[in-house]
């Protein structure tokens, strides 16, 4: 769902529309019509950083947009050719978060950021975890873009910080045959801790959206992302979270969705039935470990 409201903040909700629901759709549809015409061929150059906070490592990859479209379409057709569980589009979705935009004149400057995991049918998980920044214009009121610096990392770093964090089970560590998607206990280590207060599924105007437990514990999930990504973490540095359902037989359907969003180890977590905001049907809090 477009986070910006289409009126109030036009320019934005445009560029969203165009680098996240477009691009996304058009890439798992191998489809370069779709976007092609979302650029400014002159000048245009991309960046590819390696996920590399140094920039004298980072290199001029696509020196022009034909360069572009033949690595696109190559990754394209590479992505929605994996044999994933979830469609490759949801996790596109899923896993996209654009919300930093700024605005000067016909100039934009945006941080699209990539988070979270997608699993395969053999059990393999794909690990998302970089940002690109994106110069777009504005010609003729449709905003294109001008070129990009992709494949950051999505938390700089400075050269003496220790990369990551460490979670690990506890030898010995056990749980009941019936648990849920989370770890009995965990061993973290880390330097910052970063607590974000209980999110639920409320966009930026202040309505709750989603009319089932499943809707809303996606859009909870991702406004939790949201508030970790803006701290300089993400939900793969999470090692507590608490849980409020409005209705605790919601629980499976609840599970259902909440794994898709933790590779192993899983946080450990607490999980109750509360009285929520009328309309709530969840709300989730979490501390999470960074460097």
């Amino acid at each position: 769902m477009n986070p910006f409201n289409q009126e109030k903040e036009k320019d934005k909700a445009q560029l969203w529309e165009m680098l996240v629901k477009r691009d996304s759709l058009a890439f798992v549809n191998q489809d370069w019509g779709m976007v092609k015409d979302d650029f400014v061929p002159t000048h245009f150059m991309g960046i590819h950083a390696h996920n590399e906070s140094n920039p004298d490592l980072w290199k001029i990859s696509f020196p022009n947009l034909n360069r572009y479209r033949d690595e696109w379409l190559k990754q394209a057709k590479a992505f929605s050719s994996d044999p994933w569980i979830e469609k490759p589009y949801d996790i596109l979705l899923k896993v996209t978060y654009l919300e930093d935009i700024e605005i000067s004149g016909d100039k934009a400057l945006l941080h699209k950021k990539f988070s979270g995991f997608a699993e395969k049918t053999n059990g393999e998980k794909e690990t998302f975890n970089w940002q690109t920044i994106y110069r777009c214009v504005k010609v003729n009121e449709k905003w294109k873009i001008a070129g990009f610096i992709g494949y950051l990392p999505l938390n700089m770093k400075k050269e003496d910080q220790i990369e990551t964090i460490s979670k690990s089970v506890p030898v010995g560590a056990s749980q009941h045959i019936t648990a849920g998607p989370y770890s009995p206990s965990l061993n973290v280590n880390g330097t910052n801790i970063v607590v974000i207060s209980g999110q639920a599924a409320i966009n930026k105007s202040g309505e709750i959206i989603g009319e089932n437990i499943e809707e809303q514990t996606e859009l909870t999930l991702r406004n939790c992302q949201k508030q970790l990504l803006s701290a300089g973490a993400s939900l793969n540095d999470v090692f507590k979270v608490n849980v409020y359902l409005k209705d605790i037989k919601q629980w499976s359907r609840f599970n259902s969705v909440y794994a898709k969003y933790f590779i192993e180890p899983k946080p450990v977590r607490t999980a109750i039935e509360a009285g929520l905001i009328e309309g709530l049907l969840v709300e989730i809090e979490m501390w999470a470990a960074k460097n």
